[in-house]
């Protein structure tokens, strides 16, 4: 059956800290905050592959509480959520993502981001999209207090044909 899961992650800003968005140390004079490498980007499409595989969120995969992924490569992460998806039968199809930043220009680093992603998902380029905009200066993200992201992903959950993808018998 195809599943769809949608993701969203939000990091603030934070002195001493590097920017990484896609596996992408992107050059900027704040990094983003959080327990791992804090790469929004790839925190709301491990948020969405979850979803779409029915498999909770990664704050219960990955705990923000547990030493064990302080400081961790959301990339690695990102290919241990693909473990799970092929531990179910499963196998994403398409995925795009979203970055909403009003600082650091991202358009330079989104073909690096795309291919990333890919490589830890073990999928094709072409099934990675990404975007990036800012928020004509509203909110938290035109205030240049953070980043967000989201994320949707398309998935072949491996119970049965894509004819039944418009019954949802859960």
């Amino acid at each position: 059956m195809l599943r769809i899961g949608h993701g969203f992650d939000v990091h603030r800003f934070a002195e001493g800290r590097r920017c990484i968005l896609g596996g992408v140390d992107v050059p900027s004079q704040r990094g983003l905050l959080g327990h791992s490498d804090a790469d929004v980007v790839t925190h709301a499409l491990m948020d969405a592959i979850l979803g779409a595989l029915r498999a909770g969120d990664i704050g219960q995969l990955f705990p923000d509480d547990d030493p064990a992924f302080e400081g961790a490569d959301s990339l690695v992460l990102l290919s241990r959520v693909m473990d799970v998806v092929r531990e179910r039968g499963a196998r994403v199809l398409d995925c795009d993502c979203t970055i909403a930043a009003q600082a650091p220009r991202l358009a330079p680093y989104r073909d690096q981001m795309r291919g990333n992603l890919a490589r830890a998902m073990g999928v094709d380029v072409g099934c990675v999209g990404m975007k990036a905009t800012t928020t004509e200066r509203l909110g938290f993200v035109g205030r240049e207090e953070g980043i967000a992201a989201w994320a949707v992903v398309l998935l072949d959950d491996g119970q049965g044909d894509a004819a039944g993808a418009g019954r949802c018998n859960d």
